[in-house]
Parts: C-alpha cells; sequence; structure tokens
C-alpha cells in the first residue's frame, strides 16, 4: 500500500483524526483524579453529616438528619441490615485499598466501632441499633456481659442471620482487621473474634445455622436426611420458626461467603471445617424425589416448615439455586465431586417445573410439585394465582440464573479459579477499567454539589454503596494499569 503524502492538508487531517480520538478516549476513561476527589466529597459528606457513632442508616431525610431503617426511623439509628452500616463501611474500605487516602479508612474504622458498639451479647448482630440513652437499654450488649451483666432479662440478644445482617457485619471486621493500621488494634481483634467464635459455636451438628441464635446449638440434635412429613396444615400455624435451619434470604449462602473469606485471610482450620459441614448440610436438605431440589427452612426432623404466613411448607426455586452456587463455590474451593452431585437432579427438576410463561413459581407443594400461591388479605393457600398478594414475589423468572449455572457448571475448576483470582497483568486491569467506566463516570455525574447520592428525595445508602463501589472498581483498574 502507497502512503500518503505529507502534505499540509494530510498532516491536518491526520491532526484531526488523532484529536478526535483522543477525545473518545477521553470520555470512556474519566480521569482517577477528578473521580477519587468526588468519592472524598461524598464520603466527607457521610462521615460529617450521616454518622451516627459511625454507623449508617439505611437511608435520611434529605438534610440527613432523620435515619430510617427496615422497621422505622430515629435521628439516632443505624442499620446493620444492608444497606447501612456494614455495606457503606465496606465501601469506604475498598475506597481506601482503590486510592490509598486514609480519609476513607477512617471512615470504614468508625464504621466498624460503630458494630462493635452495638455488638450484642450472643456474640452477632440485631436488625439496627439505636444509640438514643433511652434505647441502648433494649439490648443485651457484648459491652455489658463482659462486665458482669449475665441476664438479659428481656432486652434483645438474638443473633440474626437474615438478609446478610450478621454476615455482613463479620465481612468488615474481618477486612478492616486486617489492614495494617489495625492489625494491633486489641479492640477490633477481640469483637471480630468474639463474634466469629460465636458464628461457629451455634453451628449444629448437621452443618446448618438457624435463622436466629443466642447461644451455642445443642449439639445432641439428631443429624438426618430431609423428607417429606406425612402430614403438614395447610394453615399458618403461628409457630416460633427462627430456630430452624434456615436457607431463606441468604442465610447460609452469605454465612459460607464470610467463612471463605476468612479462611482465605486467616488460614483457619475452623473455617474449612465448618463450610464442609455446610456442604455436608445441602446434601443432606436436597428432598427426595420427585422433588430433589431444596426448602426455605427446615424443622429439626428435616422436614419442610412454615416460617411466616406466606412461607408455606415447600420446595423453592430462589434458595435452590443458591444452595446449588454455594455447593459449586464448594467445589472450586475444595476439588471435593462429593458437593456437584446434587446438580443433574435439581436442574433436571427446574426444566419440568417451569410455568406456562416459563418462570416459576416461588412455592411448589410437597411431592405434587403443584405450584402454590396465597390469596389476597385471606392468605389462604391455594393452586390459583389469579388474586396474590403485593407484598411478596410468589413468581420468580429463575430462568436466566439456571442457564448462567449451567454455563458456570460446564467450565473447568482451574479456569473458574483464575476468574476469580482476577486481573493479573496490566493489560488485563486496563480492560477492566474500560469495562467499569461508565458506571464509574455515572455515579460522578449523579452526585450533588453537597456529596450526595439521593434517590426520590432521600439521602440512599443504596445508592451511596453502589455508585462508592463502582467509583472504587474504576480507580482502583486503572491504578493497577499504569503499574
Amino acid at each position: 500500500m502507497k502512503c500518503p503524502s505529507a502534505s499540509f492538508a494530510g498532516i491536518m487531517r491526520l491532526l484531526a483524526c488523532l484529536l478526535f480520538a483522543s477525545s473518545v478516549f477521553a470520555a470512556e476513561l474519566p480521569d482517577p483524579a477528578v473521580l477519587t476527589a468526588a468519592m472524598k466529597k461524598a464520603v466527607s459528606y457521610a462521615h460529617t453529616h450521616l454518622a451516627r457513632e459511625g454507623g449508617y442508616a439505611s437511608s435520611y431525610d434529605e438534610e440527613g438528619k432523620v435515619g430510617e431503617v427496615e422497621h422505622g426511623d430515629s435521628p439516632t439509628i443505624i442499620s446493620i441490615q444492608p444497606p447501612g452500616t456494614t455495606t457503606m463501611g465496606m465501601a469506604m474500605l475498598r475506597a481506601y485499598r482503590a486510592t490509598g487516602d486514609e480519609l476513607f479508612l477512617k471512615a470504614a474504622r468508625d464504621a466498624a466501632g460503630a458494630l462493635m458498639k452495638a455488638q450484642l451479647a450472643s456474640g452477632g448482630w440485631d436488625s439496627d441499633f439505636d444509640f438514643a440513652p433511652e434505647k441502648v437499654g433494649r439490648y443485651h450488649l457484648r459491652s455489658q456481659w463482659e462486665a458482669g451483666d449475665k441476664e438479659t432479662g428481656k432486652r434483645r440478644n438474638s443473633t440474626t442471620l437474615d438478609d446478610n445482617k450478621t454476615q455482613s457485619a463479620l465481612l468488615l471486621m474481618l477486612e478492616i482487621s486486617h489492614e495494617e493500621a489495625f492489625k494491633n488494634d486489641e479492640a477490633l481483634q477481640k469483637a471480630k473474634k468474639t463474634a466469629f467464635d460465636a458464628l461457629l459455636a451455634a453451628q449444629a451438628p448437621c452443618g446448618a445455622w438457624p435463622q436466629q441464635f443466642d447461644g451455642p446449638a445443642d449439639h445432641s440434635a439428631a443429624v438426618k436426611k430431609a423428607s417429606y412429613p406425612e402430614t403438614w396444615s395447610r394453615t399458618f400455624p403461628k409457630e416460633k420458626y427462627t430456630g430452624y435451619y434456615t436457607l431463606n434470604d441468604g442465610n447460609l449462602s452469605e454465612i459460607a461467603k464470610v467463612l471463605t473469606r476468612a479462611y482465605e485471610l486467616e488460614k483457619d482450620g475452623r473455617y474449612l471445617a465448618a463450610l464442609k459441614k455446610l456442604g455436608d448440610f445441602l446434601l443432606l436438605a436436597q428432598m427426595p424425589e420427585p422433588q430433589p431440589v431444596w426448602a426455605m427452612q427446615y424443622d429439626h426432623a428435616m422436614h419442610p416448615a412454615w416460617a411466616r404466613k406466606f412461607e408455606p411448607p415447600s420446595v423453592t426455586a430462589y434458595e435452590s439455586i443458591e444452595a446449588m452456587e454455594t455447593l459449586h463455590d464448594l467445589w472450586l474451593l475444595t476439588g471435593e465431586e462429593k458437593y456437584l452431585t446434587p446438580m443433574q437432579p435439581a436442574l433436571a427438576w427446574f426444566e419440568r417445573s417451569k410455568l406456562p410463561d416459563g418462570t416459576h413459581a416461588r412455592f411448589y407443594e410437597l411431592e405434587t410439585n403443584k405450584p402454590l400461591f396465597f390469596v389476597k388479605d385471606s392468605y389462604e393457600l391455594t393452586y390459583d394465582d389469579g388474586n396474590l398478594p403485593t407484598h411478596y414475589s410468589f413468581k420468580d423468572d429463575r430462568q436466566d440464573d439456571v442457564e448462567k449455572f449451567k454455563e458456570r457448571l460446564a467450565q473447568p475448576r482451574e479456569k473458574l479459579l483464575a476468574k476469580l483470582a482476577g486481573p493479573q497483568t496490566p493489560k488485563e486491569w486496563s480492560s477492566r477499567a474500560k469495562g467499569a467506566a461508565d458506571k464509574a463516570r455515572r455515579a460522578l455525574e449523579s452526585l450533588d454539589e453537597q456529596g450526595r447520592w439521593l434517590k426520590d428525595g432521600r439521602i440512599d445508602g443504596t445508592e451511596f454503596t453502589k455508585n462508592l463501589n463502582a467509583m472504587a472498581y474504576y480507580v482502583e483498574a486503572m491504578r493497577q494499569a499504569a503499574k
């Protein structure tokens, strides 16, 4: 090919092309320094205006004066349930790791400090905590226990694993405790150890955990394979279910994640042993044919059981996918093939259990496999989906999840482990940065002048966490790509 002559017009066209390409490249890749400044603005606002003893509610009014959690609001309340203290604190820690700026580390440590003040005598955390002096007395705290106050009385002392509450608090405590600045922080290390010791002690002999606990498991409890009950009530029995072995709302899958991370960081054999025991429970909990999948929760006889009035004994699509993903994660960690044995029968059930529109029901009747629904207002159990309550999803579009899991299942272990290890070369980090640029830019553009991310007129913890993580993810990738 003949090169064009170096005419003045040709040179000008070349310069114009280069300038255009440069502007496109710049538009695709935001300036990490600009993003870091925006991150500091957001965290400074949160730390100065929103934090209560270092912790955060799930959302706030536009002025940041009153915090809201799932079941109420208060000027002095923080949320342990995500979004709130735990996930916002983790986002701040990620910002520190991406930038090295101490402002982020201090804010993250203060969030962990709020959790330390809210830690229960049972070792873990409740859904939220209110620092108002007249409300602190509602809780039986670890600090009180250690000071000699041993009788809980009517105070709240149930560690909850529901909705990733104690698990997310544990993860933040764990990650912060491994920062060089805090490896000798005795109060932090003690709080973390107490929480992990309590979690491990609460694991039942079968390998499961209840939704809530206030002490060690009953080690005389029988270990059984899941089975169908001879009969079960179609009317809500109003029985306490928080002690049942619970998969619902990520109870066990989130425990598996935090134990895996603890084992990665600390190489403590107790965490690996607990993980394997949890895997063994999931093998036990797979129901026999004709429904070789999982239930939301099991009573101590290992029968699917009622929880809330709209959660009947049944097998469920959502928890079954989570169970398979957790077992697959355990196979990746250990290489033990037994954790893959449930997969094909379970996937066959998903295929034959689709509703006519291709979705899955939330609940399937035991043994008959008929989809179960409820009647709005009366909560009568029915096979008819024509008058459903609106506060809960009684149909799940899980087919995409099933297909993604099939793809994951088909990949070699070595390939998946390499993917989990993340980028290793500047080129791979550069590719990650390019893929993250749009989300980082949107996060930057949606931050207001004060340093707030608003949603529907409220300062929102989910928006804060999502956007700060997006910017930190990008900034870290750009920094690593430049090495």
